[in-house]
């Protein structure tokens, strides 16, 4: 397994302001090579299915890993839920825009989100999360994370699971799984995301300079 469940277990739980937890060193750095070769090759912004890019056998190994029964279950344990019977979803993500990181607390059709960052050595002042304390006020935070190689970030999804960070435009990549309430609604989701990818590549063929957007 490349994933270190044991590190995910030991990580303590905050419940402040909401359920969530920070594991810094969930995938090994020796990795960042086959990552790298391995992650597909989105140059536009938003949320991808990995089926819309298939990624090399590495990335592809693990997104299994993350959609894995034994991840579930030590989600579902540290987050205190029962995840049985909510499937999952999960997208990719390669660029950053202007506009990303709105404060929000996550769509109400998930139960839990798992962020793992995939970037080298995080320079810039922009593209931290922010776990927020309230859902109007991007400075009120609680914890601020560098979305390092490797870092994986987990919390539970409630009205006030408030998130965000300062703009970016560049190269921020993650793996995002969410575990959804039901199949309908993860069924929607992956649909709209379909459509969505659809509509990029037709704009981006139009308009070939608006990949660097």
């Amino acid at each position: 397994m490349l994933i270190d469940l044991q590190a995910y277990r030991d990580t303590p739980l905050n419940t402040v302001p909401y359920s969530h937890l920070v594991v810094p060193r969930f995938l090994p750095s020796v990795l960042r090579n086959d990552v790298a070769r391995d992650f597909p090759r989105l140059d536009v912004g938003g949320l991808f299915l990995p089926e819309s890019s298939p990624p090399g056998p590495i990335v592809a190994q693990i997104i299994g890993e993350l959609e894995s029964d034994t991840m579930r279950d030590a989600v579902a344990e540290k987050l205190g839920l029962d995840l049985a019977g909510h499937p999952t979803l999960t997208t990719i993500r390669s660029r950053c825009q202007a506009h990303d990181g709105r404060i929000h607390p996550d769509a109400t059709f998930k139960v839990a989100t798992m962020l793992l960052y995939l970037n080298e050595n995080w320079m810039p002042g922009g593209g931290r999360l922010r776990i927020l304390n309230s859902g109007d006020n991007l400075e009120d935070y609680a914890a601020e994370v560098t979305p390092d190689f490797g870092t994986l970030v987990c919390f539970r999804v409630q009205a006030n699971s408030w998130h965000g960070h300062k703009p970016f435009v560049g190269p921020r990549r993650y793996i995002m799984v969410n575990y959804c309430r039901d199949a309908a609604l993860r069924d929607a989701e992956a649909k709209r995301h379909l459509v969505s990818t659809r509509f990029k590549k037709i704009r981006r063929f139009l308009l070939p300079h608006a990949s660097a957007a």
